[in-house]
């Protein structure tokens, strides 16, 4: 919807309709007002009803009974209004949408990336909280011979634990088809962030949008939790 085009052309209507007015108060002739506003009447109309699709009648000129024109400006100010507020109704009357506050993220994450994110270094401060959940799930599992990618697929694999090389298990029942699918699911979850977020932030260039980072560091915020309720199984 060209909202600047639709309100061109209802301003304009309105100048015509008051040059209409001036020369007819003086007895002038009218013609070439009239025909412009004649000219001009559908696309006010199809205008005003997109506008107010509630009004599928209105019509804004109407003839008198001795020749003249009647002209409903009242409907065009209104259409200007709608058009000149539309912005503000899109931001203004939004429904309530709930915030993320990043300070309400894990620490592991936070505490990491604080700095950077308060001097809008975004991709760096995402790089930090990877960095920093490799080195609490490192020291978790007590291993330092593996990092990232690697050392999330040893931690949540399914395989039975081996000497030097303990497991992270989601806690209940292991039998449960749940506690085996939300093991999965960390092993997937964890893969994948490190692969296609931390990857990124760590070797390209160029910053992150402020947006974008923040749903980045939730996404980590998530697999430290994960890592921070599981159990080490040796």
């Amino acid at each position: 919807m060209d909202r600047k085009w639709m309100r061109a052309r209802l301003e304009g209507f309105e100048e015509t309709a008051a040059q209409y007015w001036n020369v007819r108060s003086v007895n002038g002739d009218t013609t070439q007002e009239q025909r412009w506003l004649f000219e001009a009447e559908p696309t006010i109309n199809r205008i005003l009803r997109h506008l107010s699709p509630d009004k599928p009648d209105l019509e804004v000129l109407g003839n008198t009974d001795w020749g003249g024109l009647t002209i409903d400006l009242s409907q065009v100010s209104r259409g200007i209004g709608i058009l000149a507020d539309m912005d503000e109704w899109a931001t203004r009357l939004a429904p309530e949408a709930p915030s993320l506050p990043a300070d309400r993220l894990h620490p592991w994450v936070w505490d990491a990336a604080r700095t950077f994110w308060e001097s809008a270094h975004y991709r760096a401060a995402v790089h930090a909280a990877a960095t920093s959940i490799n080195a609490h799930l490192q020291n978790k599992l007590g291993r330092r011979d593996l990092t990232d990618t690697k050392l999330i697929q040893e931690a949540f694999s399914e395989r039975a634990p081996e000497a030097g090389k303990p497991r992270l298990r989601i806690p209940g029942d292991p039998a449960d088809p749940g506690v085996q699918s939300r093991q999965r699911g960390a092993l997937q979850l964890g893969q994948g962030a490190y692969t296609a977020l931390r990857n990124p932030a760590a070797h390209e260039i160029g910053d992150l949008d402020e947006q974008e980072a923040l749903e980045q560091l939730a996404a980590f915020s998530l697999i430290a939790r994960l890592i921070d309720q599981c159990q080490v199984v040796t």
